[in-house]
């Protein structure tokens, strides 16, 4: 299996910030080149967020890209989409007896002992950071760092994500150090928001990596 080199994440809390709407982010997302895209809800995942990631997969279909879908099995299944789980989510062996065998499933490591675990489960790709320091998350675990990772990358010949403080800046080292993918969040949204202030940002992301290919 060969991901995307480019893993935007969509954050529905950094958009709220950021003061961008959900769907219109998601589509400029696409429109900018995009072939997967998360959905990164952390909170109730309500009816109105229920119908946003419906319109959001129906263009993620039109534009031939895969939805991913964080932490939720159960939003995955019903939207048809990927899945990406972290560690104190559903098991990867009970998030894969939902899913089936088929159906694209991420999970989420930190460090040596759960990268090692992780290559025992059924998991399609794994994802490693934080990289660098990140600001994505309230209480991050420590930076793993470019000289791990470069280590880390022996153990396992699956796909890996490197996430956490991944910039345009800093990508091509994370390529370099072994990464298959960059997986981003905050890079990804530039402070004064508009649809096409993303767009441009992504095609500036792409540009970049498939140069790196």
């Amino acid at each position: 299996m060969v991901l995307p080199r480019f893993y935007p994440i969509l954050d529905t809390a950094l958009l709220a910030r950021r003061g961008l709407e959900v769907v219109s982010a998601a589509e400029a997302i696409l429109q900018g080149g995009a072939k997967i895209l998360q959905l990164r809800h952390k909170t109730h995942f309500s009816r109105d967020v229920f119908s946003q990631a419906q319109r959001i997969h129906s263009l993620c279909a039109a534009a031939g890209a895969l939805l991913v879908i964080n932490d939720r099995a159960d939003m995955a299944l019903l939207l048809d989409a990927a899945l990406h789980i972290g560690q104190d989510d559903l098991p990867p062996a009970a998030a894969r007896r939902l899913l089936g065998p088929a159906r694209l499933l991420g999970f989420s490591t930190h460090n040596e002992a759960q990268l090692r675990a992780a290559l025992r489960e059924p998991v399609d790709y794994v994802a490693l950071g934080p990289i660098c320091g990140t600001a994505s998350k309230l209480n991050p675990d420590p930076v793993v760092g470019l000289k791990e990772l470069r280590r880390l990358r022996a153990l396992t010949d699956k796909p890996l994500v490197a996430i956490g403080g991944i910039t345009r800046a800093n990508a091509g080292e994370v390529i370099a150090a072994g990464a298959d993918t960059v997986a981003v969040i905050a890079d990804l949204i530039p402070d004064e928001c508009t649809k096409q202030s993303l767009r441009s940002r992504v095609e500036e992301w792409v540009s970049n990596l498939e140069l790196r290919t």
